[in-house]
């Protein structure tokens, strides 16, 4: 898989978390993991723009509280980006809402709470049943990009 991963700093949790999936992934770095300073929506941008144009399959998204890389990266058409802060809600953010990009606090999560996310997240599989939500969705972003 390839995956798209970025932070507005880099720590001991985003080394950590490269470490465990460049085993199995191709990854690509962003942010303050190949350069010296970068502001989160910058970050938030790069990952996100992976995302949507294919280059990447998803992304996962750090900085101190998560919030900013998540409004950012949800300004961008196409970016579903979940702010997850345990398990149960990164599986149900790939069950019911397709989430393309996981976002963590490095304020808040630890590396066994990580490892977790982690683990839910990719294991999840999009319900069916949630097409239809999505549609409204897509619909929702399309009204609005229309009007800006």
């Amino acid at each position: 898989m390839k995956i798209a991963i970025g932070s507005d700093e880099k720590t001991f949790l985003t080394d950590e978390i490269l470490e465990l999936l460049v085993k199995d992934n191709s990854i690509m770095e962003f942010g303050a993991l190949i350069q010296e300073q970068v502001n989160w929506p910058t970050v938030a941008m790069q990952v996100g723009e992976s995302v949507v144009k294919g280059i990447s399959d998803v992304g996962i998204i750090f900085c101190w509280t998560g919030t900013g890389v998540s409004i950012a990266a949800n300004k961008i058409p196409g970016v579903r980006a979940a702010l997850c802060n345990d398990a149960e809600t990164a599986r149900g953010s790939r069950q019911w809402n397709d989430a393309n990009v996981l976002v963590m606090s490095l304020r808040l999560i630890s590396l066994p709470v990580a490892k977790e996310i982690l683990d839910a997240w990719f294991s999840a599989e999009f319900l069916q049943e949630e097409v239809e939500s999505l549609k409204e969705l897509n619909k929702i972003e399309k009204k609005f990009l229309i009007h800006f």
